[in-house]
């Protein structure tokens, strides 16, 4: 006994429906290339209240700012699309192996993370978070994602962005940042409940050191030269590593190879290895409205 087709009808409703639902999905995307976001998910689930948050363009953001966060959180923003393979594998061998977690999100993943879902783990986060970013990444270029990252992140309880955090740990504003400010707010992103830019404990103090040595790197983040540039007479020699941040969890006794981290509250707790140098090609110009929250 043969099966009748569907009528054409339910076909067309369905893909009405499939229509409807994509562009309710991209066009909200597409939107926020030019408009800034009024408020993320993640400023609507802040146990802080009321959030700090103050959008500012990137032309209005100190250039030590985004040397610094790349230097922290994804030195390979501009190599790859979305997905850092070799820090996803490194992390998975890591975390496998190790009583610590490391982390592998990109800066594309942790701003289609803060504006549209929802703090912690499980596959059904992750694969609303990767499908995001795949959207994020066709539709909005580089120095965008970067631009809405930076206004975005959390650098404190309920403090979200560099204006609002400029404001509170050094009252000033974004643009007058030096390079260790900016180190220091970069150092705290990967835990900015935990950690303090304003007081910060030994390990803020020791990972400051470490970003700013690596925007001081002689093929580091706003250099002209590529990644594949060889290395020349005299050059430092390029460490291979995972440059995405680790999270920390408590801990008494640190494994072999880690470092002891300490909260704001003096409370101590273990950070895995800390990532090492590696060259990173030029970032593109900024864009950006100029317009506040």
């Amino acid at each position: 006994m043969r099966v009748a087709p569907p009528p054409r009808r339910y076909l067309r409703r369905l893909l009405a429906i499939a229509l409807i639902a994509g562009l309710a999905l991209v066009l909200p995307i597409l939107l926020l290339r030019w408009v800034p976001p009024p408020i993320t998910a993640y400023m609507l689930q802040s146990p802080t209240t009321p959030v700090r948050y103050s959008w500012v363009p990137s032309t209005r953001i100190s250039a030590a700012v985004p040397k610094a966060v790349l230097a922290s959180e994804d030195q390979k923003f501009y190599q790859h699309h979305g997905f850092d393979l070799a820090a996803i594998e490194t992390a998975i061998e890591h975390n496998r192996t190790h009583d610590t977690q490391r982390g592998a999100s990109t800066i594309s993943q942790q701003t289609a993370k803060n504006l549209f879902l929802w703090p912690g783990g499980g596959y059904l986060r992750k694969g609303l978070e990767a499908g995001l970013t795949v959207l994020i990444e066709a539709l909005w270029p580089k120095s965008r994602i970067l631009e809405v990252y930076l206004n975005i992140a959390e650098f404190g309880p309920g403090i979200y962005g560099v204006e609002a955090a400029a404001q509170t740990y050094f009252h000033k504003p974004a643009a007058t940042l030096s390079r260790d400010e900016a180190a220091r707010l970069a150092a705290v992103l990967p835990s900015p409940r935990r950690w303090s830019a304003r007081e910060p404990g030994p390990y803020v103090r020791t990972r400051a050191d470490w970003i700013l040595r690596q925007m001081g790197h002689p093929r580091g983040i706003g250099d002209t030269e590529s990644a594949d540039t060889p290395l020349q007479d005299g050059d430092p020699e390029p460490l291979e590593s995972d440059s995405a941040a680790a999270d920390p969890r408590p801990g008494t006794e640190p494994p072999a190879g880690a470092a002891l981290a300490q909260d704001v509250d003096g409370r101590p707790y273990i950070e895995a290895d800390a990532p090492q140098p590696i060259p990173i090609p030029a970032a593109a110009e900024p864009i950006g409205g100029d317009s506040e929250y």
